[in-house]
């Protein structure tokens, strides 16, 4: 029997090693492709969560509390949430449900977990050829990015991103079109695009095609811009620092990048808000779509 199948139908073996060795898993909210509070022809994007599996029970499981720049993320009991594990670089994505949050003890201020539902059972992504990063039916948010040359001309990018979110939120309030200006960028060298593969506290995950590892070979510092449209109305605009990279089998480049605000600290809360909001719109598309349902 091949060893993804194996692993497939063992799963609950895989969940156990997996907080046995202190690792993660990635969790997200489901995005309704179609609907009417999606535009026609928008795609929700999928952000993933990565929170660190503590511990693995026969109903449950519990995981660290999602945080967001130092933000926690609130998840309502009951909600609908798709799980996604990796061990190597084979990945299997799940149902579950949250149950609530649980206090963790420990010194001090305490620590809060998340409890989920354990699962039924996975369903391995299947990688192809032309995916760079296949999760099934989960859509992985598009990045482009680019090399900063020099850090201080972030500033004037960042503050340009909020005003552009800022103008289009309010456009639509008030339900007039909106045309985004002119893109601004700090001074950069050429770009390159890549999926966000999943966030962290104070950093994200990316994968660039093989075609695109050019783009991180001048510089340490990058500027990125992350496509969660329509939920966020623009790209957010946000300044990284590489922190890890490493090539797969695929020679796709998988890097860890840590948020940078050194240059613009007041982007930090600008940046940390839109991810909530994200969360909490998301949060309450489903929950909406229960109570029609019941």
């Amino acid at each position: 029997m091949p060893a993804s199948r194996s692993r497939t139908e063992r799963w609950r073996e895989c969940l156990a090693q997996i907080e046995q060795r202190q690792g993660g898993i990635e969790l997200t909210l489901p995005v309704e492709r179609t609907g009417a509070d999606v535009p026609v022809g928008a795609r929700g994007k999928n952000l993933l969560w990565r929170v660190r599996l503590l511990r693995v029970a026969d109903t449950e499981l519990i995981v660290e509390r999602p945080t967001a720049l130092g933000h926690a993320i609130d998840l309502e009991p009951g909600l609908e949430l798709v799980g996604v594990m990796a061990i190597g670089q084979n990945r299997w994505t799940f149902k579950t449900r949250t149950l609530g949050h649980m206090s963790l003890g420990g010194s001090g201020r305490p620590m809060m977990g998340l409890r989920l539902g354990a699962p039924e059972g996975v369903e391995r992504c299947r990688r192809r050829e032309h995916d760079r990063y296949s999760l099934g039916d989960l859509s992985m948010p598009p990045v482009q990015g680019w090399a900063v040359l020099d850090p201080t001309s972030v500033v004037a990018a960042e503050v340009a991103c909020q005003a552009t979110i800022n103008e289009a939120r309010e456009a639509a309030r008030e339900g007039r079109a909106y045309q985004e200006p002119g893109l601004v960028l700090p001074e950069v060298g050429p770009g390159f695009t890549a999926q966000l593969t999943n966030i962290g506290g104070g950093g994200a995950g990316l994968v660039l095609p093989a075609s695109e590892s050019g783009g991180l070979d001048r510089g340490r510092v990058l500027y990125l811009r992350v496509d969660l449209m329509p939920h966020v109305p623009a790209p957010l605009g946000v300044t990284a620092r590489i922190v890890h990279q490493h090539l797969d089998s695929g020679m796709n480049i998988h890097a860890g990048v840590c948020f940078d605000f050194s240059f613009n600290p007041g982007h930090k809360a600008f940046v940390s808000e839109q991810i909530r909001r994200y969360v909490g719109l998301l949060q309450a598309s489903q929950q909406t779509r229960a109570r029609k349902a019941a």
